[in-house]
């Protein structure tokens, strides 16, 4: 692969992408994460010609996790500047439009407008657990889980609580669907974020009719009038026409003017979704799993599931079809600020590294550790954790008197540690009969080759499948799904391909997977950890209480 800064290809290869790139014929994709806003141009052929990031964080102002609307487009703007220059210095030429455009970001959460577009009251992030009661009462009423997340839960905390901005709502949305609006004007939703909003009938693809009208009722107690279909977003399959970039939308993206407006949207989308399309897992019996600030399972359900269950969340995938997922709100956080500690040691002994050769060597040294870890217990915790009932975390590292303090039994630990709320729900699924082929993983963690994959694999007791594009991540899923619109748009309803079909035979065709399958000294140690930590459970409640 070629280095930052350098063409790809060879001669005749750069004229083509650079006639490419000058004809439009290339989409933009653009996702919002946790820490990293990430902009990904994609050639013809789905292979990625050029990025750019921009680094954010969240911030805990008042009590609620939240990023600022500034900084979101700001974070836009950076993401899109530094990709135009990576172009620029790989082939140059400047991009001034796109075949298509996709915006996708974390899901979830509360952005409530006014009638005049107003933002109401600070974004709250899938991050907030303050909506216990309201999920509890939604869970109970519908028959059918409402996490603490989901934009519902948000909506109606804020009714129980009497929050004076409440009268004033006029739409609520998520983050990509909020930038999406800015981008096109359009107040829509991919059905896979929606179904993160409030739940989506697979049968319709679009919000569940008995639903909506028991919270009609519900809310009427407290606020009578207020009819919250007319406040959430149009719901649009994958491959839909959601709008063009108008020219406020590219002044936007590019204050420098050089983008021109028209470029086609499709349907914003939340992570969960463009993880789905970045591991080719939108059809039944296939699963994904994202690992990043957060980590999730998703996994196409040939059918209902039977029961119930608070681990559980059914959402869809981009294209509509039923997903159970496993949420978890703590995922490599806790590795990164270790990796970051083991970092500064060793520039303190005069031998400074870079953070890819610090986190090699770790995760390196935790194929040494013993299969269970060597006694050692490790929570991720930073936030609360509503799969293991926690408001709120306090990262933890415990080791009884008799366990093994070693580099490779602690750096096993850590990574078993951010997948161990994971496996609990992975078990709540397998209760259920969800049979599973092959789970797809994507996310930064897996790029220290055969590591965190072959513990996963044991972790989840099931091969664990890594590509090429795994690091790629969800702003590649999110131009996969832009070009899969013009693709649709091209080609006519009539004629176009499933979503399933696109994938597996214009994207992922002749596309190399590492498969590491489950080893059974992982999996026995594995589950012995999982003991360990589910035991442990009560010495992190202790910690939130006492610290």
């Amino acid at each position: 692969m070629a280095q930052q800064g350098e063409p790809r290809g060879d001669a005749a290869d750069v004229a083509g992408v650079q006639a490419a790139i000058s004809a439009g014929r290339t989409t933009l994709g653009i996702e919002l994460g946790s820490t990293n806003i990430k902009a990904c141009l994609v050639g013809p052929d789905h292979t990625v010609l050029a990025s750019g990031a921009h680094a954010w964080e969240n911030e805990l102002a008042d009590g609620v996790w939240t990023y600022s609307l500034d900084a979101v487009h700001t974070g836009l703007q950076g993401a899109y500047a530094a990709l135009v220059g990576d172009v620029e210095r790989r082939y140059g030429v400047r991009p001034t439009t796109f075949g298509a455009l996709g915006v996708s970001a974390m899901m979830h959460g509360y952005l409530a407008f006014d009638a005049a577009g107003e933002l109401l009251v600070p974004f709250r992030t899938w991050r907030n657990t303050s909506t216990g009661r309201a999920a509890a009462e939604l869970s109970e009423l519908f028959g059918y889980n409402i996490p603490l997340r989901w934009s519902i839960a948000h909506l109606y905390q804020a009714i129980l609580d009497d929050e004076p901005h409440v009268p004033r709502v006029a739409s609520f949305t998520t983050l990509a669907g909020y930038v999406h609006r800015a981008l096109t004007g359009r107040h829509v939703l991919g059905v896979g974020d929606a179904s993160g909003m409030f739940p989506v009938d697979p049968a319709t693809r679009d919000y569940d009719q008995r639903m909506l009208e028991q919270f009609r009722h519900l809310a009427a107690a407290k606020r009578p009038g207020l009819h919250v279909e007319g406040l959430l977003p149009e719901v649009l399959p994958a491959g839909a026409d959601a709008g063009r970039l108008t020219a406020e939308g590219a002044a936007l993206l590019d204050p420098a003017g050089g983008l021109r407006p028209g470029v086609l949207l499709c349907p914003p989308e939340g992570d969960a979704g463009t993880g789905m399309v970045a591991t080719n897992s939108v059809a039944p019996r296939t699963g994904n799993i994202s690992a990043g600030t957060s980590i999730f399972a998703m996994v196409v359900l040939e059918k209902p599931l039977s029961s119930v269950h608070h681990e559980l969340d059914l959402v869809t995938t981009p294209a509509g079809d039923l997903v159970a997922m496993v949420h978890c709100n703590n995922g490599a956080s806790e590795l990164d600020a270790w990796a970051g500690l083991f970092g500064e040691f060793a520039a303190a002994l005069g031998h400074p590294s870079t953070a890819d050769a610090v986190f090699g060597a770790l995760f390196t040294a935790a194929l040494d550790g013993a299969p269970d870890g060597g006694g050692l217990l490790a929570y991720n915790y930073l936030a609360g954790e509503p799969i293991t009932g926690l408001d709120e975390g306090r990262p933890l590292i415990v080791r009884t008197p008799g366990s093994r303090l070693t580099l490779a039994d602690f750096m096993r630990t850590q990574i078993y540690g951010a997948f161990g709320t994971l496996a609990l729900g992975m078990r709540v699924l397998a209760g259920e009969g969800v049979g599973i082929d092959a789970m797809f993983a994507h996310g930064g963690v897996f790029r220290t080759a055969g590591v965190a994959q072959r513990l996963l694999a044991g972790a989840v007791d099931a091969p664990v499948a890594v590509g090429t594009t795994a690091s790629e991540g969800g702003a590649w899923g999110i131009a996969v799904l832009a070009a899969f619109a013009r693709a649709t748009a091209d080609a006519g309803e009539g004629d176009a391909p499933t979503l399933d079909r696109y994938l597996t035979e214009r994207v992922f065709a002749g596309v190399d997977l590492d498969v590491a399958e489950p080893d059974a000294d992982d999996v026995a140690g594995f589950a012995a950890y999982l003991e360990r930590y589910t035991a442990g459970l009560a010495i992190e409640r202790a910690a939130v209480e006492a610290l």
